[in-house]
């Protein structure tokens, strides 16, 4: 008979607690279970890397044993590790994640590549300071992480939700980022600017695909992050037709997508007829993951 409810052994090596947590996730089938159950253990113990490893023969704190045991029957229920440890790293910084937001995801790293690079072409082009705007903001991991790799670029980001706007406000001000701050919908905050460069990652899941996502993604994460509409790609429609609420369409533009997206959102730009070249930019799985508006 399967255990339902984790408790740890008593007077366990942190190694050999490591080992139960890990044992229990994977009988309750929890994808990558050793993973999230050393995640959880750092957390409890306020360790990470090598200064873990270097503990494992240790004895396992007493005054520990709750929190752990905790941590992994929340996990075993299926809640993210890093909304339990409310903490995600992106693109190599500390991220407070809630419930509020969706989980920053290593594939969106290479979206902030991407706008660096062609970014910064803009800027030797024309020698100006740059403004860019991040739609949907979330966390904000990319607008911060933009106004820390570029400080010279004025960031302005943007999200429906006030409780993500909140978090992402904290996140800014805990990585020292200039980052102004804007609810609304979509590009409705912007109205009336001409930023240089607009990025985005919108909800692209199509409604019907939702009760199929992991449960952890599912039952955990804002619905409004991921509901990309009937086939995901309203969020991409209503931006070009609020285009026109700018004084200028942005000479770069870049957008997030899902698996099997990218020839549509790329027509989607053509047929917009701004930018003179568009760009498909895959993952690390070889899936074309970032479409990209380019004005030469």
């Amino acid at each position: 008979m399967k255990r339902t409810i984790f408790e740890l052994t008593p007077q366990p090596s942190i190694r050999e607690a490591f080992v139960e947590a890990s044992s229990f996730l994977d009988g309750l089938r929890v994808m990558e279970s050793q993973r999230n159950a050393q995640l959880l253990l750092e957390h409890v113990l306020g360790l990470s890397g090598t200064s873990y490893f270097m503990a494992l023969a240790d004895p396992f704190p007493a005054d520990r044993r709750h929190a752990l045991e905790e941590a992994i029957n929340r996990k075993a229920q299926g809640v993210p590790a890093q909304y339990i440890i409310g903490e995600q790293e992106f693109y190599g910084r500390p991220f407070e994640v809630t419930p509020a937001v969706l989980i920053p995801r290593p594939e969106t790293e290479l979206l902030v590549e991407a706008v660096l690079k062609y970014g910064r072409e803009l800027t030797l082009r024309s020698n100006e300071r740059l403004q860019a705007i991040d739609i949907g903001t979330g966390s904000g991991a990319i607008a911060i992480t933009l106004a820390l790799q570029e400080p010279a670029w004025g960031l302005l980001a943007s999200d429906i939700s006030p409780d993500a706007l909140e978090v992402a406000a904290r996140n800014a001000k805990q990585l020292n980022a200039g980052v102004e701050f804007r609810q609304g919908n979509l590009l409705e905050p912007f109205a009336g600017m001409a930023p240089d460069i607009l990025v985005s990652n919108p909800p692209y899941i199509p409604a019907e695909d939702i009760e199929g996502l992991q449960p952890e993604v599912r039952d955990y994460e804002p619905r409004t992050a991921l509901d990309g509409g009937p086939d995901g790609l309203n969020p991409y429609r209503i931006m070009m037709a609020q285009l026109p609420l700018l004084s200028a369409p942005p000479r770069l533009i870049a957008f997030e997508l899902g698996m099997g997206q990218a020839e549509d959102v790329a027509e989607l730009l053509r047929s917009a007829g701004h930018w003179k070249e568009i760009v498909t930019v895959p993952d690390l799985a070889g899936i074309d993951r970032h479409v990209l508006g380019i004005s030469r």
